[in-house]
């Protein structure tokens, strides 16, 4: 049983005939493709369509899952740890959908001394109460108390691609790349530094109060030997000393450490000591999204508040060479809007329009776009089938341009936070590329953020990675 955080068993002695436990779990989809990844068991008998009536929805096979749940209970609570599993006679009586609360009852029917065995008999009920499991375990319960520490699992999420991964391998064809770091002085960003130095992503030049970020170094146990240490007063200070060093040409990547974005990009947009182009300076996140086969590039969430169509013709243009940077040849660029049709009420609309109007005239070059185009026509053949449109883009999008930052960021943090996708991001259009992480950003997306920002540098020297970027974008 769980006392206090701990798993404490049940010995022999102790169990008693007409002893029962229980456990409780919801059946969800990710259990379902996890199973199935894990077992290599895709038979169509485990996972098919719900026999009750009126449900659509898949089985996975009852074996597999509602099985390891009188495993668990036997494990974990009666007997406990300690326990030996001789054998089963379980008949499966139900179905098991995604969304199905699956209760286990184990009940002690007999016990034997000379040998330790206990027989269960098993009972499992779905949420409506409607048997799914029933039938009888054996085990031979332990003989000596056992309390252990009960741990905490992590939350398992299937990731059916590993696009971060391609990002890392392709940097290992590259030589590091010279990086400016503007005030990394928390232990968040600065061990991303120094693990994206000895990863041979960047090699790296650290703007800051050095007091701070030895002290912080010190703290943490991160070593510097990798690093240049320039000092700064502060965090402006570190701003602008780390733009000046891309503008001597020293570093070839900006990267922003914890101070606020806008003491950053308040240096870079400065008109006389800044890094500003000709082209309208955008933010992307390069997304990996579990239902997704490929990266997914979103624009612009962090930059832009309002972009007019101007605006919009460098934020596609930025995504698109950004695409092109990562082996993508013709990406696919999908501008999105709330509905499918054109009209004067919704001016992005009309934008994206516009837009493909001037991808005609070879105002934007090197993608094929398509819009306006609703979320749901956007990301989805079937939907996009259904409406009765006909694109090459919609249903396979590379490239996802938002009518405004508002609607960006909340995309990519709703495919973050709710369907447990990764967000790189790296800020586009301006001398070098420019790396914009966030405090809440995992340790992962902010060597893919490096990463990116590294074959983007690359690339800028007119050199091309050893590697092809397979599963990118097809």
């Amino acid at each position: 049983m769980n006392n206090n955080g701990f798993l404490e068993n049940r010995t022999f002695d102790e169990i008693e005939v007409g002893e029962t436990a229980s456990l409780s779990k919801t059946l969800t989809e990710n259990d379902v493709a996890l199973f199935a990844a894990l077992t290599g068991d895709i038979d169509p008998n485990y996972i098919d369509e719900d026999p009750r009536e009126g449900v659509q929805s898949r089985v996975i096979g009852h074996s597999l899952w509602s099985g390891n749940l009188v495993a668990t209970v036997l494990s974990t609570q009666l007997p406990g740890p300690g326990t030996i599993f001789i054998g089963q006679a379980l008949r499966f009586v139900g179905p098991i959908g995604p969304g199905d609360t699956i209760t286990v009852t184990l009940t002690a029917e007999d016990k034997t001394p000379s040998d330790r065995s206990v027989k269960f008999g098993c009972r499992a009920v779905n949420h409506l109460d409607q048997p799914v499991l029933e039938g009888t375990v054996e085990v031979i319960a332990p003989a000596e108390k056992i309390r252990r520490s009960r741990e905490e699992l992590p939350e398992f999420v299937l990731q059916q691609h590993r696009g971060f991964d391609r990002l890392m391998a392709l940097c290992e064809s590259i030589e590091p790349i010279p990086t400016a770091i503007a005030h990394p002085c928390d232990e968040s960003s600065l061990s991303a530094v120094v693990d994206a130095a000895a990863q041979g992503i960047i090699v790296p030049k650290v703007v800051a109060p050095l007091a701070k970020v030895r002290d912080v170094a010190e703290q943490f146990g991160l070593d510097l030997s990798d690093c240049t240490l320039i000092d700064a007063e502060h965090s402006h200070e570190s701003a602008a000393k780390a733009v000046e060093l891309v503008r001597a040409g020293e570093a070839e990547i900006l990267m922003k450490g914890s101070l606020h974005t806008d003491e950053l990009m308040g240096a870079v947009v400065s008109k006389s000591h800044g890094l500003r182009t000709e082209r309208r300076i955008s933010h992307a996140f390069i997304m990996t999204v579990p239902t997704q086969p490929d990266l997914l590039i979103v624009t612009d969430g962090a930059i832009n508040i309002q972009p007019d169509l101007e605006a919009k013709r460098d934020i596609c243009q930025n995504a698109i060479d950004l695409a092109h940077a990562l082996g993508i040849e013709q990406p696919r660029v999908a501008i999105l809007s709330a509905v499918e049709t054109v009209t004067t009420r919704i001016p992005s609309t009309q934008d994206a329009a516009s837009l493909c109007k001037m991808a005609d005239r070879g105002q934007i070059a090197g993608a094929l776009l398509d819009g306006p185009l609703a979320f749901d026509n956007a990301i989805s053949k079937e939907a996009a089938r259904i409406k009765g449109i006909k694109s090459a883009v919609a249903g396979q999008p590379h490239i996802l341009v938002v009518p405004d930052l508002e609607s960006g960021n909340i995309l990519a943090k709703q495919l973050t936070f709710m369907a447990k996708a990764d967000a790189a991001g790296v800020v586009l259009g301006a001398r070098v590329p420019i790396i914009l992480t966030s405090r809440a950003d995992n340790h992962r997306t902010k060597l893919a953020s490096c990463a990116v920002a590294a074959i983007m540098a690359y690339r800028r020297r007119g050199q091309v990675p050893g590697k092809i970027l397979k599963g990118v974008g097809t």
